[in-house]
């Protein structure tokens, strides 16, 4: 199965563009949509979910029309927003049986699906405990679990590992991998590790438009050989940028120093050395606008 985005625009009230004719082919596995906050991921995404209507465009998921049969494509969904609300002192078993009635899980497989869940996410040992006193990550787990209720063909993920320490953030990388192999899980993120560690095929928005689509390797191929970085002091920070301008990709302190990154195709001299690529650089190179 695959969902095939055309041409999707969302302009709100505000005057703000969020969407500018996004076009996207998103196939079965993890699908990394990478951009910084206030690209327009968030309005992406909940379009994709059925809870709110896009200007125009087109959105298939197989031979399911998104933006018009809502509520087929309801059925076939889990969604996990960037942030959601519980019950203060319900339970995870309860709260998940509660909306498992209404995904509309018949009643006599509903308890087996419930416990499958939990003990799927590593949550069996915490049931009974209030959702609202579990940590980020068991959170994040339960989220899962009720994002993964009726076995949906497509599951969205909004900024899942934002605030989580890195054991946790591993734990949800391993159980997203596990279900990224037979549906389609969009993980919206402005994270590059997210992307780098989970996902085969990626996308980077800005400004509610496509930079780029396309595999990991296929972007950092297109930078091969053309990251230069130096360290610099900090009192040279300033006219370095200047300096050097729109090819400036990036900088970021290493050891109390500023270490910068510049995208060039010749050796730019001046005590730069090679850099291997990573999406840190495809992530900056495409937002700053540096010509690849």
């Amino acid at each position: 199965m695959q969902l095939t985005i055309r041409n999707l625009s969302k302009t709100y009230s505000n005057g703000v563009a969020a969407l500018q004719d996004v076009s996207l082919d998103i196939p079965t596995g993890m699908y990394g949509l990478l951009g910084p906050n206030g690209a327009g991921k968030s309005t992406l995404m909940r379009t994709l979910a059925t809870l709110q209507d896009a200007d125009h465009g087109t959105v298939t998921l197989g031979d399911i029309d998104v933006l018009r049969d809502k509520d087929t494509v309801r059925r076939t969904l889990g969604y996990l927003p960037q942030e959601f609300g519980v019950y203060p002192r319900v339970s995870a078993l309860e709260m998940l049986d509660h909306l498992a009635i209404l995904k509309g899980i018949p009643s006599g497989s509903r308890k087996s699906v419930v416990e499958g869940l939990l003990q799927r996410v590593n949550l069996w040992e915490h049931r009974k405990k209030a959702v609202s006193s579990y940590s980020g990550g068991m959170r994040q787990r339960f989220g899962i679990a009720q994002a993964l209720l009726g076995d949906p063909q497509l599951i969205i993920v909004d900024e899942p590992t934002a605030g989580l320490d890195p054991g946790e953030r591993n734990r949800f990388y391993n159980l997203l991998s596990e279900i990224g192999e037979n549906v389609i899980v969009i993980l919206s993120t402005h994270i590059v590790e997210d992307v780098k560690e989970l996902c085969s095929n990626m996308a980077i928005i800005n400004g509610g438009r496509v930079l780029y689509s396309g595999t990991p390797d296929a972007a950092l191929a297109r930078l091969y050989g053309k990251i230069w970085k130096k360290t610099i002091q900090k009192a040279d920070l300033e006219a370095t940028q200047k300096l050097y301008g729109a090819k400036l990709i990036s900088n970021k302190l290493i050891g109390g120093k500023p270490v910068i990154h510049i995208l060039s195709e010749d050796d730019p001299g001046n005590d730069f050395i090679p850099a291997e690529a990573s999406l840190e650089e495809v992530f900056f190179s495409a937002i700053n606008g540096v010509d690849q």
